[in-house]
């Protein structure tokens, strides 16, 4: 393991949260999501990770209302942001605050793209014009699934960033990665402990994922079947994605992902209105894990 790599592993530390709601567009809300970074430092999260296709301009506002936290891109799309931009959002960003931004990468989704081809020789030239351009391996993750993307992420990255998994795949994402890099995946917690309830609520947020065939071919490596994936999700692969019940049986969730070999989990909260920063329920998690 590098310094890059271990500094960075310290920095995150066990626990960050992942949100779309961080990186919204709009200016009148710049404030607001300034305030819920700070809030989240104070918390005790290591990390934010900007959900969506999100960029260096995106991170720089929360890590200028912070002090310490580390912001991350989860992910930024290479196909539509050029390396070389990528690179020098990273260098300023890096100038102005050390270590306190990373680039998470990925190829995205077959279904969203135009001219979707051959995503791992993609992201392949993609990490090389990286580092033409001067972008060190330390400072960039990738959004992994499958074993090539993982042991891409494991030689030309700091490590992977998975999202949608469970703690069987994080265990075999450490087997191929080895030790030394950083295995940070995503997990979804729903703050409710009514069975009917909380499946609902997780049902209707994994709704868009399953058209994509990345997360849906994953889920069969990892041993669900095509009935598991069908008609919203069985109960089985929603209870596997999506931790819920009380305080005690969600930190057992999380804490199975460290177990399985992970060294940061980045949390989800999802709540039925997803339209709100889940501030609450941030809070809620952070109490639930101190």
């Amino acid at each position: 393991m590098n310094d890059a790599t271990a500094a960075l592993k310290e920095s995150v530390g066990r626990y960050g949260i992942w949100s779309p709601h961080l990186r919204a567009e709009d200016p009148e809300g710049r404030g607001e999501r300034a305030e819920a970074a700070a809030e989240l430092e104070r918390l005790g999260f290591g990390a934010l990770w900007l959900g969506g296709n999100s960029s260096a301009r995106h991170a720089a506002p929360l890590i200028e209302a912070t002090s310490r936290i580390v912001v991350g891109t989860s992910i930024q799309s290479i196909w539509e942001h050029e390396a070389s931009a990528a690179a020098a959002g990273f260098a300023e960003l890096e100038v102005s605050h050390p270590g306190r931004f990373v680039l998470g990468l990925g190829v995205s989704h077959g279904p969203r793209v135009e001219g979707y081809s051959r995503p791992y020789s993609k992201m392949v030239g993609y990490l090389d014009e990286l580092d033409k351009a001067g972008m060190r391996p330390g400072h960039r993750v990738l959004a992994a699934l499958g074993p090539k993307m993982l042991e891409l992420s494991r030689d030309r990255a700091a490590g992977a960033i998975p999202y949608l998994v469970t703690p069987e795949h994080t265990a075999q994402a450490r087997e191929r990665l080895g030790e030394g890099p950083l295995l940070a995946p995503e997990f979804k917690v729903v703050l409710d402990s009514d069975p009917a309830r909380a499946r609902a609520t997780a049902r209707a947020y994994l709704a868009m994922y399953l058209q994509f065939p990345n997360y849906t071919q994953n889920f069969l490596r990892l041993g669900f079947t095509d009935a598991d994936v069908a008609d919203g999700g069985s109960d089985r692969l929603i209870d596997a994605l999506f931790a819920w019940g009380d305080d005690d049986t969600i930190r057992t969730r999380i804490t199975a992902f460290h177990d399985a070999g992970a060294d940061h989990v980045a949390l989800q909260v999802v709540e039925p209105d997803t339209a709100p920063t889940p501030r609450e329920g941030w809070r809620k998690l952070a109490a639930l894990l101190a």
